[in-house]
């Protein structure tokens, strides 16, 4: 048999598109992509009807961080290194300056905050500070808050946090609420 010179022997690849679009779509349906987390942050609810939210805050009960240019911290106007921030803001929420807080095991100094409840951490970053600095503080308010509500967890449910029900761990977040602004207060 001889050959016809006109006859191509290559492979027919037609369907190699096909193929290749349907693994590429096989791909991108199974493939998982992970979420970035990022930082937790609530926006403020709207004042309520009758509630006065314009009401002038004690300067007690603000616990002022300044994070500046160089990536220095200030707490209350005192210059402080971030090993020293938690357990400072930890002094603070847990002073218990109006003796209202049956659970809080603080100094009671009169000049720091009232309760947890009126306490507000406020943060003011210069625009040249890094990104680290800036996660590093939160990092460590959060710290701050989570070892207070381990502590009470285990003083009041003699529990650990994690093995906490939905209605107990709502009471630990009450106890010691996120009051974290950015704003500058007044």
């Amino acid at each position: 048999m001889k050959m016809s010179r006109n006859t191509n022997s290559g492979v027919n690849a037609g369907s190699m598109a096909d193929i290749a679009f349907l693994l590429l779509i096989f791909f991108l349906v199974t493939t998982t992509f992970e979420e970035d987390q990022g930082i937790r942050s609530v926006i403020p609810k709207p004042c309520p009807e009758g509630v006065d939210c314009n009401a002038e805050i004690p300067k007690k009960n603000v616990f002022t961080i300044k994070l500046n240019r160089n990536d220095q911290l200030m707490a209350n106007n005192e210059i402080i290194s971030l090993d020293e921030l938690r357990e400072n803001v930890k002094v603070f929420l847990d002073n218990n300056g109006d003796q209202s807080c049956d659970y809080c095991q603080g100094d009671k100094k009169e000049d720091s905050s009232e309760s947890p409840k009126k306490a507000i951490i406020a943060i003011e970053t210069d625009r040249e500070a890094t990104y680290d600095a800036y996660i590093n503080v939160q990092n460590e308010l959060m710290g701050a808050y989570y070892e207070l509500r381990k502590e009470l967890s285990k003083t009041k449910f003699n529990k650990e946090v994690e093995d906490l029900t939905a209605e107990e761990l709502k009471i630990l977040k009450e106890s010691y609420p996120f009051r974290i602004t950015e704003a500058e207060l007044n």
